[in-house]
C-alpha cells in the first residue's frame, strides 16, 4: 500500500462538528436496546460524491432507502473508539432519501465491547457537480424510537457476550427506513447529548445507570478508523443435513433461557420438502409448541450474519442455532454452542431474518414452531464479513496434505483478523497478545498488510493499566471484571503477563517487517511503563516470581506444565529476550541508546539468575523444576523454555544439542505446547536444521487435525469434539508463518527488509510456489523437487537488498560470500528484479 494511502488510516483525532451526539429522548437505557434513526434528506440532483463520517455506541447499521451500507464499529477503547467512514454516492436518488441508522447498544460488557454510554454521531457532506455544497449532519431534526421488536433489557447470551437476540417482526415498523414509511407516537425528535462532537460519547452528560460512569473524559478523543471497512459476501448454505420433529415436554423458554433437562424430544423424519426453486416447503402445522427441525451445513466455516427467508403465519416462532462443529451421526438438535441461538418471530407472509450481531459457524440449524398452515424456508445462507487485504496470498504445495493445511490457515486468518485480531470469533472474539501475536507474522508475510498489525498494537497497547501491566485481551470486557474477581481470589484469569511480553516482542517483529517505526511511537512509552513494573516484580533471588502476584497472574500455556511454578523458567527466560533482543533495539531505534544499554544489562543479569536456578548443568538443559527436584521426585521439562534458549542463544557455552534432542524427540518428562503456542518449538528446530521434525509433523499432525479437514480451519486444542465447546477455528497458524520464515527462510537482517536472508530449508518438501509480501514488493520462491535435492528460483524487488544461505554442499553459479551465520552455511547476495536459480541438496 502507498505511503499517501496509509496516510488516510492514520488514526488522528476526528472532530465531527457541526454535527452533534443523539440518542432517544430518556433518562436511562437498558442493556440490548435498539434505537432507530431516521433522517430525510430532499435532492433534487444527485450528488458527485456523498461521504461522511459515523460513530456510535455500541453497534450501527447504516441503511440508504432500506439498503444496507455497513456494520460497525469496530472493537475499540472506549476512551478512543473510531469513527467510521462511509461512502453512499450511488444509494442516493432524486427526490426524498431516508438515511436510517439502527442503533444497539450493549450496556453490558462483552468480547467486543468494555463500556459506555448510547449514542450516535454522524456527519454526511454532500458534493454537487456544479461545485455546490451540502452538510447532512446528526442533530435534533433527526428523529428516533425504540424498537420494541427487540425487547429492551434482554438477558445476556454469555458473560461475553452481550445480545441473545429475539426478534419479533410484528413489533416492528416496517419500512421505518424508506421514504414511504409514516410516523407514528413511538416516534420522537432526537434528544441532543451534552458532549463535544470530537470526544466519545462517554464524556457526554447522558446518565449511565449500569455502571455509575462519572468521569470529565480528559484526553480522550474519537479516532478515524485506521483500516479499511470490511467487505461483505453472501454464502449460501451448501445442503440440508437433517430435518425432523421436536415435541416439546416443557416450555421452551426453559430450554433456551435456562438448559433445562428433559425439554423435548426430538426424532428424525421427513419434515420438508425441497421445491423446484431451491427453498423447502414445511408440512403444514397445527399452532402449537410442537415443530420441526431443520439442519444445514456450510462448505466451510465462516464469520458473518446468518440469515433466511421464511414465509408462513404470524406469530410463528424460529430459534436460529449455530455452530461450528457437529456430528449429524452423533445427535440431532444442534446443541448451542455457548448459547449461540436466536429468535424470530414472524409477521404474516413473507419474512427475511439475519442476526443483528455476527457468528462464526459452519452449521445452522431451524427450529421452526407455531405455525398455523405451510411453511416455507428459503435463502438460508451467511452474509460473510471479510478484511479487505493489501495483497492476495499465494502458497501453492504439490502434496496435497500440506496445501489443505496451508489454505485451512488462509481460511482461519480470513475468520479471526478483521476489525480485531482475535483468537476465535464463537466464544470470546478477543484481540490478544501472547499465543495470538504471532498470526501477525502470517498477515504481513502472506497478505502484505501492515494497517491491520498497526491497528492491533495501538489498540491493544491502549490497555495499560496504573500500575503498568497490560490488560491482555484489549478492548474487551474480560479482564475488567477480572480484576475484580481477583482481589475476590475467584478467579485464576488475572490479566496475563507473559502476554504483555509477547507485546514487545510484537513490536519489535512489526518494526523489522515493516520498517513503520511511526507504528510504534504511541505503545513505545507504555512499553517502556510495563518494563519498569516487570523489572519491579524481581524477588530477592533475581527472578520474576509466576505466583502470589496479585490481580496480575502468569499463564505461559494451556498445556506444558503440571505445576505454576514450574513455568517460572520459561517466564524469565522469556522476559530476558525481551529485554535483550526487542526491547533494546526498539529503544535504540527511538536514538536512546542508554535506555537500550540499561535493557540489555537487565535482560542479561535475569537471564543470569534463571541460569543459576534452572540450568542443569549434568544435563546440560534447562529444568523448569529443578528447584524442587528433590521434593518432586522427576524431571519437568517444557517445550517453551527449550526453544527459548535455542532462539535466543541462551544456553551457557552454547551447548544446546540436549535441548535440540528433546524438542525433536518430545521425551514424556517434556511438557508440549498447545496448537497456537507450536511456533515456538518449530522455529527452534528450524533454527538448528531440524525441519524434519516439521514437516514430519506438520503431514501427520496437523494436516489430519478433524478442523483442517472439515472446516478448513485451525482448532485451538490438539483434540477436539463436535457437538461442545471446542474452538474450531483459532489462531494456531503456526504452519504458515514457519512455512515463509524457516521453511522457506525468508526474514529481514534490516528494519523493513531492506536487508534480508533467505536460508531455505527444505528437507523433503516437493515442489513449493509462495509470494511473500515485503513493503517494496514480492519475493518469489519457487522450489521444484528433483531427485537430488531442489531446484530453486527466487525473485527479489528493488531496494531489497538479499543474500542467500545454503549448506555448504549446494551449487550456485556465481560469487560465494564470507559467511558468519553459522558452520556449513554459504552466503550469496542476490540481485534485484532477476530470476536466480540454485540447485539446494536434499538433506
Amino acid at each position: 500500500m502507498k505511503e499517501e494511502l496509509k496516510d488516510a488510516y492514520k488514526p488522528v483525532p476526528m472532530d465531527l462538528a457541526p454535527a452533534k451526539w443523539i440518542w432517544f429522548p430518556s433518562q436511562r437505557t437498558l442493556p440490548n436496546t435498539f434505537v432507530l434513526f431516521r433522517k430525510e434528506v430532499e435532492l433534487t440532483g444527485l450528488p458527485a460524491k456523498a461521504s461522511g463520517w459515523i460513530a456510535a455506541e455500541s453497534r450501527y447499521r447504516l441503511t440508504v432507502n432500506g439498503e444496507r451500507v455497513q456494520w460497525g464499529p469496530g472493537p475499540s477503547d472506549p476512551r478512543w473508539p473510531d469513527a467510521d467512514p462511509f461512502d453512499i454516492t450511488g444509494l442516493l436518488k432524486p427526490g426524498v432519501n431516508v438515511i436510517g441508522v439502527e442503533v444497539l447498544y450493549y450496556g453490558l460488557g462483552e468480547g467486543t465491547w468494555v463500556m459506555g454510554k448510547p449514542g450516535l454521531i454522524l456527519k454526511l457532506d454532500l458534493e454537487f457537480g456544479d461545485g455546490s455544497f451540502k452538510q447532512l449532519v446528526s442533530d435534533e431534526s433527526w428523529f428516533t424510537c425504540v424498537d420494541r421488536a427487540h425487547r429492551p433489557g434482554q438477558f445476556k447470551r454469555w458473560y461475553l457476550r452481550s445480545l441473545q437476540e429475539e426478534f419479533d417482526a410484528r413489533l416492528h415498523p416496517k419500512g421505518w427506513n424508506t421514504a414511504n414509511f409514516k410516523m407514528d407516537e413511538r416516534w420522537a425528535p432526537a434528544m441532543v447529548i451534552d458532549c463535544p462532537p470530537d470526544k466519545p460519547v462517554l464524556c457526554g452528560d447522558y446518565p449511565d445507570y449500569l455502571q455509575g460512569i462519572d468521569g470529565e473524559g480528559t484526553g480522550f478523543f474519537l479516532r478515524r478508523r485506521q483500516i479499511p471497512l470490511l467487505k461483505e459476501a453472501e454464502v449460501p448454505v451448501k445442503s440440508l443435513v437433517k430435518q425432523g420433529k421436536v415435541t416439546w415436554l416443557k416450555d421452551p423458554d426453559d430450554w433456551f433461557q435456562f438448559r433445562t433437562p428433559n425439554s423435548f424430544r426430538i426424532r428424525e423424519e421427513d419434515a420438508a420438502e425441497a421445491a423446484h426453486d431451491g427453498s423447502w416447503v414445511v408440512k403444514a402445522l397445527d399452532g402449537q409448541e410442537d415443530g420441526v427441525f431443520l439442519t444445514f451445513d456450510l462448505e466451510e466455516q465462516v464469520v458473518g450474519w446468518p440469515y433466511f427467508s421464511i414465509e408462513a403465519s404470524e406469530g410463528t416462532v424460529v430459534e436460529l442455532i449455530c455452530h461450528e462443529a457437529y456430528d449429524p451421526g452423533n445427535a440431532l438438535w444442534l446443541d448451542s454452542q455457548w448459547f449461540s441461538w436466536s429468535r424470530f418471530i414472524c409477521r404474516e407472509g413473507r419474512n427475511f431474518f439475519e442476526c443483528f450481531d455476527f457468528e462464526s459457524l459452519r452449521w445452522i440449524q431451524l427450529h421452526i414452531r407455531r405455525a398455523s398452515g405451510p411453511v416455507k424456508i428459503a435463502r438460508v445462507g451467511v452474509r460473510r464479513r471479510l478484511y479487505p487485504w493489501s495483497k492476495e496470498s499465494f502458497v501453492r504445495c504439490s502434496e496435497p496434505e500440506l496445501q489443505r493445511l496451508f489454505d485451512a490457515c488462509f481460511n482461519t486468518i480470513n475468520n479471526n483478523a478483521q476489525d480485531t485480531v482475535v483468537d476465535g470469533m464463537a466464544r470470546e472474539r478477543q484481540q490478544y497478545s501472547g499465543d495470538i501475536g504471532h498470526e501477525l507474522h502470517a498477515i504481513r508475510y502472506a497478505f502484505g498488510e501492515t494497517l491491520l498489525p498497526a491497528r492491533f498494537l495501538r489498540t491493544f497497547s491502549e490497555g495499560l493499566t496504573l500500575e503498568g501491566y497490560f490488560l491482555d485481551c484489549w478492548p474487551a470486557y474480560d479482564r475488567m471484571a477480572r480484576i475484580a474477581q481477583r482481589q475476590l481470589g475467584i478467579t485464576r484469569w488475572g490479566p496475563i503477563l507473559d502476554h504483555g511480553i509477547q507485546f514487545v516482542f510484537d513490536c519489535w517483529n512489526h518494526y523489522m517487517e515493516t520498517g513503520r517505526l511511526e507504528d510504534i511511537r504511541e505503545p513505545y512509552p507504555r512499553l517502556l511503563r510495563f518494563a519498569s513494573y516487570l523489572e519491579g516484580l524481581r524477588q530477592d533471588n533475581g527472578l520474576l516470581p509466576v505466583e502470589n502476584l496479585g490481580v496480575p497472574s502468569v499463564w505461559i500455556d494451556h498445556d506444558a506444565y503440571v505445576k505454576q511454578r514450574h513455568k517460572q523458567c520459561a517466564f524469565n527466560l522469556y522476559a530476558a529476550a525481551m529485554y535483550r533482543h526487542a526491547l533494546a533495539p526498539l529503544a535504540r531505534a527511538f536514538g536512546d541508546g542508554e535506555a537500550a544499554k540499561g535493557f540489555e544489562e537487565l535482560g542479561d543479569r535475569i537471564l543470569e539468575c534463571a541460569v543459576r536456578h534452572f540450568w542443569c548443568s549434568e544435563r546440560g538443559i534447562f529444568v523448569c523444576n529443578l528447584p524442587w527436584l528433590r521434593e518432586e521426585g522427576e524431571i519437568r521439562l517444557c517445550d517453551r523454555s527449550l526453544a527459548a534458549s535455542i532462539l535466543f542463544d541462551q544456553c551457557p557455552e552454547g551447548r544446546v544439542e540436549p535441548a535440540l534432542e528433546a524438542l525433536a524427540g518430545c521425551p514424556a518428562e517434556m511438557g508440549m505446547s498447545y496448537p497456537p503456542n507450536a511456533g515456538w518449538r518449530y522455529q527452534a528446530l528450524a533454527k538448528l536444521g531440524r525441519v524434519d521434525v516439521i514437516l514430519e509433523e506438520f503431514r501427520k499432525r496437523w494436516a489430519v487435525m478433524e478442523s483442517v479437514v472439515k472446516n478448513n480451519t485451525l482448532q485451538e486444542t490438539w483434540e477436539v469434539k463436535p457437538d461442545a465447546r471446542y474452538q474450531w477455528s483459532h489462531a494456531s497458524v503456526a504452519p504458515l508463518y514457519v512455512l515463509f520464515m524457516d521453511i522457506a527462510g525468508i526474514r529481514p537482517a534490516a528494519p523493513g527488509f531492506k536487508k534480508c536472508r533467505i536460508r531455505p530449508q527444505l528437507g523433503d518438501l516437493k515442489d513449493l510456489d509462495l509470494k511473500a509480501h515485503v513493503p517494496m514488493g514480492t519475493i518469489r520462491f519457487t522450489a521444484r523437487r528433483v531427485r537430488s535435492g531442489h531446484e530453486l528460483l527466487i525473485e527479489v524487488p528493488e531496494g531489497c537488498d538479499a543474500e542467500l544461505l545454503l549448506p555448504g554442499h549446494a551449487k550456485v553459479g556465481f560469487k560465494e560470500l564470507p559467511c558468519r551465520h553459522g558452520p556449513g552455511l554459504k552466503r550469496f547476495k542476490l540481485t534485484e528484479n532477476e530470476r536466480q536459480e540454485f540447485f539446494l541438496p536434499g538433506g
